[in-house]
Formats: C-alpha cells, sequence, structure tokens
C-alpha cells in the first residue's frame, strides 16, 4: 500500500521551515513547485548563509529531533552546508551558502527551467515528467528535452540572459510548445 504524501507547500507549511529561516532568505527549489516531480523528489530549501556557525546553530535547534537528520558541509570554495531529514511525508535538503540565493546555482537552474515550463506549456512539461519518471535528474531532463549535448548545467545557465522570445523560438524549432504564440510581454 503507497502512502500519499501531501502537497509539497502544505509540508512546507507545517514544517514552519521558511519561517525558522527566515534570516537566511529560505527559497523554495527543486521539482515539486516546478510541478515535474517524481515520487523520490525532495523538498529544496536554499539559503543565505554567510555565518556558517549561527547557521548551524539554527538550525540544530530547529530541526535536531528530525527524523534521518543529517548535516554536512562541501569542501568546495563556498562550503556550503548541506542539512537533510525527513518530514511531513516529504525529504527535506537545505543547501546553505555564503553566497545570496539569487547568485547560486540551483536557485539560477531553477529560474531559467520555471521560464521555460511558462513557455513550453503542456507539451514540454510532459516531456519534463517523462524524463524524470525514466529517471533523470532534472537539469538533464530539461537539456535532454531541449535536445541539446554536453553539460547540462551550464548549458541551462547559457540560456539565462536569453528573452522569452528566442526560448519560445528554440522551442518552436525543436516542435515543442504550445505553437508558435508570441506574447504581449
Amino acid at each position: 500500500m503507497q502512502i500519499t504524501r501531501p502537497h509539497f507547500e502544505i509540508a512546507v507549511q507545517r514544517l514552519g521551515i521558511l519561517k525558522a529561516l527566515r534570516a537566511y532568505d529560505p527559497r523554495v527549489a527543486g521539482t515539486p513547485p516546478l510541478g515535474v516531480e517524481t515520487e523520490k523528489s525532495d523538498i529544496d530549501i536554499l539559503c543565505h548563509a554567510p555565518d556558517p556557525n549561527a547557521f548551524l546553530a539554527d538550525v540544530q535547534n530547529a530541526y535536531t529531533t528530525m527524523s534521518d537528520l543529517r548535516i554536512w558541509q562541501w569542501i568546495s570554495k563556498d562550503r556550503p552546508i548541506i542539512v537533510t531529514f525527513h518530514a511531513h511525508g516529504w525529504d527535506f535538503e537545505i543547501f546553505a551558502s555564503p553566497q545570496p540565493v539569487a547568485l547560486q546555482n540551483g536557485w539560477r537552474h531553477f529560474e531559467i527551467e520555471r521560464r521555460l515550463l511558462a513557455i513550453g506549456g503542456q507539451d514540454f512539461k510532459d516531456a519534463i515528467k517523462r524524463l524524470r519518471q525514466q529517471g533523470m535528474k532534472t537539469e538533464p531532463a530539461f537539456w535532454s528535452a531541449l535536445k541539446q549535448s554536453g553539460d547540462p548545467y551550464g548549458g541551462l545557465l547559457s540560456l539565462e540572459a536569453e528573452t522569452d522570445d528566442a526560448l519560445r523560438e528554440k522551442l518552436a524549432r525543436l516542435g515543442l510548445g504550445p505553437g508558435n504564440c508570441i506574447s504581449d510581454d
């Protein structure tokens, strides 16, 4: 018997994570807010934590009793902190970097993916969902749906500066998107 989990927004609200981490500009990203999640998807929370010690103290204070709590720090140049745990039927992953959220690659990927889904319409969204159901991670699924080769992470970032019209044309050339309509924006 499969247990259904609540909508991601309900889980986030029940946990109170955005309020608990408000000092760190928390933002929900990843596949659930994009509507392309799978049953294995987690809820990603991106945070700006210029003081890692203060962030760790706040996280430990708020989530020390959570199921499957794990905390570690990357050794990359920014040394982001990753916190994972299970709550309200979902796995949560908090990514905290000294870099402001708007500049973090995870947020930048999320923003371009959101734009592509808005421009590409239901057919494009369905293509992403199919690829995700086949086991592809999010960025590779988008890059594959765009029929691109090479690094999907850098490739998606290369689309950031494109206008919506340019992205719409790219999708139309690939036979993706809701026709060739041009919006009024």
